[in-house]
């Protein structure tokens, strides 16, 4: 299957990473939060961990990265994006990084910060 034809063909259940990266993510009540910069893919299971999110900056500038567990995303076939059940005061607290700052997988405690943040926050 071509890009071109994976793109029009959004009734399938799969899709390939470089088709999640850019979608915007919503809110619950529907307002923009930002789009999906990449996706964290847990070597050992294969299975998508963590979409991270762009999120609080203008045109591209001062962006923040706030990894949000997959599992926290629902995709909406009418919005053409995903929902989350976070709002942005709680995304202003969360573990988050910017693209100056060195890789913070590297350090396993982000990774155990992200996921109790999220345990925490219900919305």
């Amino acid at each position: 299957m071509s890009d071109r034809d994976e793109t029009r063909d959004t009734d399938r259940h799969l899709i390939g990473a470089g088709q999640v990266q850019g979608t915007t993510v919503y809110s619950l009540a529907g307002k923009q939060l930002g789009s999906i910069k990449d996706v964290m893919i847990d070597k050992a299971s294969g299975r998508i961990a963590y979409a991270v999110l762009s999120f609080g900056g203008f045109l591209g500038f001062g962006d923040r990265y706030h990894p949000l567990p997959w599992e926290k995303l629902r995709y909406d076939t009418e919005l053409g994006g995903y929902i989350v059940d976070v709002d942005p005061e709680s995304l202003e607290g969360a573990p988050s990084f910017t693209d100056e700052a060195p890789n913070p997988w590297l350090d396993p405690a982000f990774g155990d910060a992200v996921s109790g943040y999220y345990r925490r926050v219900a919305v």
